[in-house]
């Protein structure tokens, strides 16, 4: 089986997570596409995150009934920082996982790869693919890489948080059942 990896704050998951997953896992082939919520991310602002069991939930509910997309749990059942080395060391045998994976990455991303945690190491045991975030210009990324020419949307998880707490519609941003989730349990109001 082959697959590729998307991990993120998922803080909440929306439609652009969501696309961004189908599209890659389409557009190159894989039997599979892991969504791995990360426990303590390393390379995002350090802004308090919601507990990892509401954000699991969330994509969880979020994806149910889309075949080829997945979720795992290890960086939050691992705790501490989140680490891509790890998880895919992780995650290959866990899934069965032929071949190299794939590991999905933001090109917003991309100029700070090298300092990330045995970036060359990881670099080499994976097949790097950078989605489109920004729509700007990177500096050349000097890893082997593919590139996914995702559409742009105009869609991030602050927003939703900014527009439940203002008490405003995120129909149409997530899922229903991710909506119905924030309901029942008040999140971000």
């Amino acid at each position: 089986m082959t697959a590729a990896i998307l991990g993120g704050t998922f803080n909440p998951v929306h439609i652009g997570h969501l696309f961004l997953a189908e599209e890659v896992r389409a557009v190159f082939g894989y039997d599979r596409l892991i969504l791995v919520p990360a426990n303590q991310p390393v390379h995002k602002d350090p802004s308090p995150v919601l507990a990892g069991a509401h954000r699991l939930a969330m994509l969880r509910a979020a994806i149910e009934g889309c075949a080829g997309l997945v979720v795992d749990d290890c960086e939050l059942v691992r705790g501490g920082p989140s680490w891509s080395i790890d998880t895919m060391a992780e995650l290959v045998p866990r899934h069965g996982i032929e071949g190299r994976p794939g590991l999905v990455i933001g090109d917003d991303l991309a100029e700070g790869f090298s300092s990330w945690k045995d970036a060359d190491r990881l670099a080499r045991t994976v097949d790097l693919v950078l989605a489109r975030r920004t729509g700007e210009r990177h500096p050349e990324f000097p890893y082997p890489h593919r590139v996914v020419m995702n559409p742009l949307l105009a869609i991030s998880s602050s927003d939703i948080r900014r527009r439940i707490a203002e008490g405003r519609s995120v129909r149409y941003l997530t899922p229903d059942a991710v909506i119905d989730y924030i309901r029942v349990y008040h999140l971000y109001a």
